[in-house]
């Protein structure tokens, strides 16, 4: 791979924005297609299929990955992760025993029955495969490459999200009304579970190296916390069924990021911007809302709130030119990682000019 920046620098650039002294935003950027170096694989790295094909060896399977980086250049603020966004989005349901289903390329989870509430009892299972599974490709990837790689936390999904995969969504939002004390009991049997299953994994990540599939690096525990189910409720309703619960996750957290999703969401943002330790918001608009939609004034809110930002979706970066305008500053502000083919690689090498964007040593010089 090439990577002339290295990690200690990058680290050290995202803990200057993460303490709000850094005077641009962080725009990480992939360059792919390269020519390897390397002889391919004999099992080419293709994601979700390879991590729910047991017959792939989590050598195989982090081998593929290290191919994959050998056709990339990371530029700007990117740096080699191992996402583990091949877990699927709420892998925790698999750990306590959902179904895994794959399908064209995507992992889904289903229950196995489905109980009454009041039989539903969810519990830590060290046996189970898929757990065991996502620590043996782990512990591989650290073995391989040690902290010149960063392994980034599965997406356990969110405490509301992974209930709901086990009673299903129409039958929880009955169970709101009919069944509030058994939710209870579950939000909180799941969100204990959660908090065990995330140290258990970050066993398995190299010490000041923290980050999940948002791509935003750490040297402190941070977690891109979720809530998906929640676009569906009141602010009564998400008060008193998952307020508690993130609140509570944020102080597990050394640093703790919400993925805010879709316009029913928005009613929220006051009570998540007010949890202590909530320290970056992204925004997604959601199914059926225009990406391309002017989300400025929403931006502005969270950044004039202290908040950080990550910016998902901003065609040719016209969002953040404007509010780096209006804040005659880029910090506190960062994009997703964003991935330009070889024959684009001057483009790319221009955005970050354009932003002010320094350790380009290795792309100037290949320039």
């Amino acid at each position: 791979m090439i990577f002339e920046k290295g990690i200690e620098k990058t680290l050290a650039t995202y803990e200057q924005w993460w303490a709000g002294d850094l005077n641009r935003p962080i725009m990480p950027i992939v360059i792919t297609g390269l020519e390897s170096t390397r002889k391919p694989p004999e099992h080419r790295y293709e994601g979700m299929n390879s991590f729910g094909n047991p017959k792939i060896t989590p050598e195989e399977l982090i081998d593929g990955v290290d191919y994959e980086f050998s056709c990339m250049e990371f530029i700007g603020d990117a740096y080699p992760f191992l996402n583990n966004d091949h877990c699927g989005a709420g892998a925790m349901a698999a750990f306590l025993g959902a179904d895994v289903k794959l399908a064209a390329g995507s992992i889904w989870f289903f229950p196995k029955a489905e109980l009454p509430i009041e039989e539903l009892h969810l519990e830590y299972d060290k046996d189970n495969f898929w757990f065991r599974r996502t620590k043996d490709v782990m512990a591989e990837a650290k073995h391989k490459w040690g902290d010149s790689v960063v392994i980034g936390m599965p997406d356990l999904g969110g405490v509301m999200d992974i209930l709901a995969t086990f009673r299903g969504t129409e039958n929880l939002l009955f169970d709101l009304y009919d069944s509030p004390k058994e939710v209870l009991r579950l939000v909180g049997d799941v969100e204990a579970l959660w908090h065990r299953y995330y140290a258990e994994l970050s066993e398995y990540v190299t010490p000041g190296l923290h980050t999940d599939w948002s791509g935003i690096l750490s040297s402190k525990r941070s977690y891109m916390t979720q809530s998906d189910f929640s676009y569906m409720l009141s602010a009564e309703m998400f008060d008193k069924f998952a307020f508690d619960e993130l609140r509570n996750t944020c102080e597990f957290l050394d640093r703790g990021c919400y993925h805010l999703d879709g316009l029913g969401q928005i009613p929220f943002l006051d009570r998540l911007m007010g949890i202590k330790g909530m320290d970056l918001i992204q925004w997604v608009p959601g199914d059926g809302t225009p990406a391309t939609q002017d989300w400025f004034d929403l931006y502005c809110k969270i950044l004039d709130a202290g908040k950080h930002l990550q910016i998902m979706y901003d065609t040719d970066h016209q969002t953040l030119s404007k509010l780096i305008e209006h804040y005659n500053s880029g910090r506190n502000i960062a994009r997703m990682v964003s991935r330009y083919p070889a024959s684009m690689r001057e483009k790319a090498i221009e955005i970050l000019s354009r932003f002010g964007i320094l350790g380009l040593e290795g792309a100037q010089k290949n320039n």
